[in-house]
């Protein structure tokens, strides 16, 4: 999926007046495709290897929201989401 059909994609689910929901990260899932060094992509696997809790997709959201939220994203469901990653909700 290309990024300009994603962002289609969540501009009419915005633009739905029925759509409403308490955590919007829960209810809305993409997939995304991308390249990673391999640095990382050995760490993401060691990491998910040694925590049960956590799968690849749990990682990847963690990571973009600590990253949306650190870099000024003032979108409740991203500070939710960030916050709970921290205090492990």
């Amino acid at each position: 999926m290309e990024f300009n059909q994603i962002e289609t994609r969540i501009d009419s689910i915005n633009s739905d007046e029925t759509y409403c929901c308490e955590n919007d990260l829960d209810v809305l899932s993409i997939s995304l495709e991308a390249e990673v060094p391999e640095a990382l992509y050995i760490g993401m696997k060691d990491f998910i290897s040694g925590n049960e809790n956590w799968d690849q997709s749990k990682l990847i959201s963690s990571a973009i929201a600590n990253f949306l939220f650190q870099n000024g994203s003032e979108d409740r469901a991203v500070t939710e989401k960030y916050l709970n990653d921290i205090f492990n909700l």
